[in-house]
């Protein structure tokens, strides 16, 4: 299906715009799966189901109404129309193209670039990572799958660019929903579960904090994650470039409730499942009794206890297609920064329609290679940048984005401000409590919505730009 997927989009393709943006043509239905299948990868069925899941039971649902409303439909609404708008008529094709016409600062492009280029790729490594037990699980070698992952990506990117990419999230996003649906149905009607009044007593005879939505020992570790996936996806450049390339500002509002549809059942889906699974495993003594050694274990071993054959491997595909269109939008967005911002933008503003586009497959091909070997290959710093990567980059991101869309008065020291200020949240946070602490979500979000306070600050006390720049900016003129 992907080969063909490469096969019928390599045709459409005719210059860098189709490339990188489809045209800035692409449907509302295809936008908001693509949209989705980049918020959400197997970290969320992996990673989170079986950590933060089974550690705090209902409380988690509040992530599931953060990535909802804040992270999916205020996304859409607040940012969708207003980013197609600005960019198309800008011309500006990255995060790090519109700042530079915002702020007049090439200097600013290439610093944003480089946050983007530096810590996105290490993040793409972690697409492969915690999938080992899962492959494990269904007898397949975590390498091979690796390899087939990443060759998959690599080909369809190549060829077919954004508009293959596009195609393929909605094909991997239909899966994930029918995947997250039936594995939900299937769990929740296992006798051991008894439906959701079944698991909600269970729960709540093991520890009545599982069933309580509110309360000490959850508060800070879920609402900080809640608010650093939530508003963290208002800055991060994967995420906002669905809405760069959407067809128009009418499809962005039906893109929106598509978009809110599709966030409410995965995150749920991933939220249920890992708070089914204390059902089956309610304290530490039964999780070492059945070997389970790590969180990500967990959801792999409910899959092969609770499941039918087939259901599980539809999940497995549901997490592999999860993983793919994530690193797809990961490596999309590190090849465009390089070649247009950087090689383009930088060192050769001479460079033609047609060895731009060159560029951007071969460093999409560079960049997958790369991830790949990063997630294969133990290295502490990686792991560190990684852990750093979602906060870091939107915290340095959103501020400058956000208010640059809406605030007139945003001036470009506030925007180097609010940039330092996030650097400096993030970086001392990681140093004072540890990079894997319980509190570093917090300081994540803290690192996202700091900046603003420090932009607006910072402004007004600069010289604002002319009033020439403003009118061509906000189309006055």
């Amino acid at each position: 299906m992907i080969i063909g997927i490469a096969t019928v989009t390599k045709k459409k393709i005719k210059g860098v715009s189709d490339f990188l943006l489809g045209g800035r043509n692409v449907n509302p239905w295809m936008s908001a799966f693509s949209y989705g299948t980049a918020y959400f990868s197997a970290v969320i069925f992996i990673g989170f189901a079986g950590k933060m899941g089974w550690s705090f039971g209902i409380p988690t649902m509040w992530i599931v109404v953060g990535n909802t409303i804040v992270g999916s439909f205020l996304a859409w609404q607040v940012l969708g129309k207003k980013t197609r708008e600005m960019t198309h008529r800008l011309g500006a094709s990255t995060m790090p193209s519109f700042l530079e016409k915002r702020y007049k600062s090439k200097n600013l492009e290439s610093l944003t670039a480089f946050i983007i280029f530096f810590f996105l790729v290490p993040y793409s490594a972690s697409i492969y990572k915690g999938l080992n037990f899962l492959f494990e699980g269904f007898g397949i070698s975590p390498m091979n799958a690796y390899i087939l992952m990443a060759a998959l990506t690599a080909i369809y990117l190549y060829f077919g660019g954004f508009i293959a990419a596009t195609l393929a999230d909605f094909v991997q996003g239909c899966i994930m929903v029918i995947g997250v649906l039936l594995m939900v149905f299937f769990l929740g009607s296992n006798p051991e579960v008894g439906g959701f009044s079944g698991m909600l007593s269970t729960l709540s005879s093991i520890d009545p904090m599982l069933v309580t939505p509110i309360n000490e020992a959850s508060f800070i570790p879920i609402m900080g994650l809640a608010l650093l996936t939530s508003i963290g996806s208002w800055g991060l450049p994967q995420m906002i470039h669905k809405f760069y390339t959407i067809k128009s500002e009418k499809a962005a509002v039906s893109a929106k409730w598509v978009s809110t549809a599709f966030a409410f059942i995965i995150t749920f889906g991933a939220a249920y499942i890992g708070t089914v699974s204390r059902v089956f495993y309610p304290d530490a003594a039964s999780k070492a009794a059945a070997g389970l050694t790590s969180p990500d274990m967990i959801v792999p071993k409910i899959m092969e206890i609770a499941l039918p054959d087939w259901v599980a491997a539809l999940i497995l595909v549901l997490v592999i297609s999860a993983s793919m269109s994530t690193l797809a939008s990961l490596v999309l967005a590190s090849s465009s920064v390089v070649s247009i911002d950087f090689v383009k933008g930088r060192l050769k503003p001479d460079l033609s329609d047609k060895n731009t586009m060159i560029l951007m497959r071969l460093l999409c091909v560079l960049f997958v290679v790369l991830s790949f070997i990063l997630a294969i290959v133990p290295n502490s710093y990686v792991l560190s940048l990684m852990a750093l990567s979602w906060g870091l980059v939107s915290g340095c991101l959103l501020a400058p984005y956000f208010l640059g869309l809406y605030w007139k008065r945003t001036t470009k020291q506030g925007v180097w401000a609010g940039i330092t200020s996030a650097l400096a949240i993030m970086l001392g946070g990681a140093y004072y409590f540890g990079i894997n602490s319980v509190y570093m979500p917090a300081v994540g979000s803290l690192a996202m919505i700091a900046p603003i306070f420090v932009v607006m600050a910072v402004s007004f006390i600069t010289k604002p730009f002319e009033s020439e720049h403003i009118d061509y900016i906000f189309n006055k003129k």
